[in-house]
């Protein structure tokens, strides 16, 4: 009968008895008698006792495992506080599968190397834990939209107009055609759909040529977006709102152990489930940031990296800063009725200075003033017919927003650098492994 192997933490949830367990060698020291090895899983660390006496034929490979080595093996569980995790198991057999080399990521590891082996460090246990996090928060995404009745859509990577402006797009050679770029957002081809589905929604790769090596920027970032018919600028912030509420509701209920090891207090994450968001327009923002961060910005010029951080460290759950200038926001971005000096865009900024994680607005469904917006930036409207024809043929108020998923792991996370919450981040420098 073939050996039934558990998890870890299935192990230590059974507390005692015979377990068969098989992971990684996470740590391994020991004597000419007595070898201990905290063995390693996706759930959970162990440390394992293997007395010579029982592995005397074996003891030689034994006494050579090296961290990484890959191992099954079977014993006697119990609790042990004097062990790392509170449970030891007293080895009766145990299997390798493969003997490590020397492995090449130590204690005293820099950055730049653990980045070289970005394809090793994914196995630590702070890049465990992040990924445990992040796919939680996808999973949510998607459970939150599906929830409100969106339907999930897509639309193509490969992109004959630019959206965000076109200083930052990555050009490709598409059988010879140099007009082609990889999608900065999904945004123009998902307008389309709403007038057959109304309300949809993706998760899915955005590429943005941004020169600029901060720790909130990626070359390739995940984007999760939304777009609906018959919206208002209220519904897109009502909606960025609860996702936000949503997500971060998720990953308290299941992730406790790993904000533990990452040592993020996540006490810090309830308000934004508890308390309603702080909303604000940019001239109200521009006024808190001189009376209260003495910073003095000129009426519209955007909020850089530092004012968004000044700002965010004032409130312990997200801002919404709505009515940004029109000039420095997209030509379809809806102007306020009221000032047409502003838009209906807003910026969902993140709590303890991690700055921008949602964009969204109000679309501008008058034609005319589209096109004039799309000169204005230098553009030519006849390039974008097929997005000028939803505004021909039965236009109506909608809006949506993108969200950045790296954005919302790193505020999550606590995290110093967006690099650490995707597996293997793409910058301005970095393209491999």
């Amino acid at each position: 009968m073939a050996t039934k192997y558990i998890s870890i933490q299935e192990g230590m949830d059974k507390g005692t008895g015979k377990v068969s367990l098989r992971g990684w060698v996470h740590r391994e020291r020991g004597s000419s008698k007595l070898k201990f090895i905290v063995l390693r899983d996706s759930t959970q660390l162990i440390q394992c006792v293997l007395k010579r006496d029982k592995f005397d034929a074996q003891w030689d490979a034994i006494d050579k495992l090296q961290v990484e080595s890959s191992i099954m093996l079977t014993g006697e569980i119990k609790a042990d506080e004097r062990a790392p995790t509170g449970f030891e198991v007293q080895v009766d057999k145990l299997e390798i599968v493969h003997a490590s080399d020397k492995y090449p990521i130590t204690k005293d590891t820099s950055i730049e190397h653990l980045a070289d082996h970005r394809h090793l460090w994914l196995r630590s246990r702070k890049m465990t834990a992040i990924l445990k996090i992040r796919s939680t928060i996808f999973g949510a995404i998607d459970e939150y939209f599906k929830g409100e009745g969106f339907y999930e859509y897509h639309s193509p990577i490969f992109q004959a107009v630019q959206c965000e402006g076109g200083s930052d797009l990555f050009h490709v050679d598409y059988f010879g055609k140099k007009d082609v770029f990889l999608a900065q957002t999904w945004q123009l081809y998902a307008e389309p759909a709403i007038f057959g589905l109304e309300k949809i929604y993706t998760i899915s790769p955005s590429f943005r040529a941004e020169k600029s090596k901060t720790s909130r920027h990626l070359t390739e970032y995940w984007h999760a977006e939304m777009e609906m018919a018959w919206a208002d600028f209220k519904d897109i912030q009502d909606h960025g709102e609860a996702l936000l509420k949503f997500v971060v509701k998720r990953v308290l209920e299941k992730h406790k152990p790993e904000f533990e090891l990452l040592e993020r207090d996540w006490k810090l994450l309830e308000p934004t489930v508890k308390k309603p968001f702080v909303r604000m327009t940019y001239t109200d923002a521009l006024k808190i940031l001189k009376d209260k961060c003495k910073m003095d910005v000129p009426w519209g010029k955007d909020l850089r990296t530092i004012e968004e951080e000044k700002l965010t460290k004032l409130y312990d759950v997200p801002v919404i800063v709505t009515h940004y200038p029109k000039e420095v926001k997209a030509f379809y971005m809806t102007e306020d009725p009221k000032d047409p000096k502003v838009v209906q865009g807003c910026d969902f900024l993140a709590p303890e200075g991690h700055g921008e994680i949602i964009g969204g607005s109000h679309r501008e469904h008058d034609l005319e003033k589209i096109k004039q917006r799309l000169r204005d930036d230098g553009e030519k409207p006849e390039e974008y017919e097929f997005y000028l024809d939803t505004r021909r043929y039965g236009s109506v108020p909608h809006g949506g927003f993108g969200l950045g998923v790296e954005r919302i792991i790193k505020w999550i996370c606590g995290l110093d650098t967006i690099k650490d919450a995707i597996p293997f981040p793409r910058t301005m420098e970095r393209y491999k492994p």
